[in-house]
């Protein structure tokens, strides 16, 4: 009995001690793979991308304006570069990022009117501009030949039910 077992336990353990040595033997002579695996770069690209996509709309305007807060929704998307201008605390014009005077307005956004192929303009206001001068601009912005005006606010303000929705009473 004590044969059977030993013999048992020897064979296959000899076995195990085989089949190490010839996974090693071929590990040796095994060819090293030299191909780049791009599965993790194409990850990282992606990723990258969609960073961008969601950041780029958010840096279109630079002019630090303390925007009113409405109930009101998001606009739809544009297909061509949004065109804005904002109007400063001060009463100053900014119109994408360069600042322009009052009289040279309407001349201006002619011109940009008929290099476009949509009268779509964004009006951003600082909350503490003088509802005259916000209509003067408005006007302007009409006299100019833009019909179509967005009004950018700051959304989660107060809604005119009176009730305040989350985050207005801050």
């Amino acid at each position: 009995m004590a044969g059977a077992v030993q013999g048992g336990g020897g064979g296959s353990g000899g076995g195990n001690v085989r089949r190490a040595r010839r996974g090693r033997r071929r590990g040796k002579h095994r060819r090293l793979m030299a191909e780049i695996n791009i599965t993790p770069f194409v990850d990282v690209m992606l990723v990258l991308l969609i960073i961008f996509m969601v950041a780029a709309p958010l840096m279109t305007v630079g002019v630090p304006v303390e925007l009113p807060r409405t109930a009101a929704g998001a606009l739809p998307a544009v297909e061509e570069e949004p065109l804005t201008l904002t109007l400063t605390a001060d009463g100053h014009l900014v119109l994408q990022k360069t600042e322009i005077g009052r009289e040279e307005l309407i001349p201006r956004l002619r011109a940009i009117a008929a290099e476009r192929s949509d009268d779509k303009i964004f009006l951003r206001a600082d909350g503490a501009v003088r509802y005259e001068a916000f209509a003067q601009v408005l006007g302007a912005l009409n006299a100019a030949g833009f019909s179509d005006i967005g009004l950018v606010t700051e959304g989660d303000g107060p809604k005119l039910d009176g009730a305040a929705s989350d985050g207005a009473g801050q």
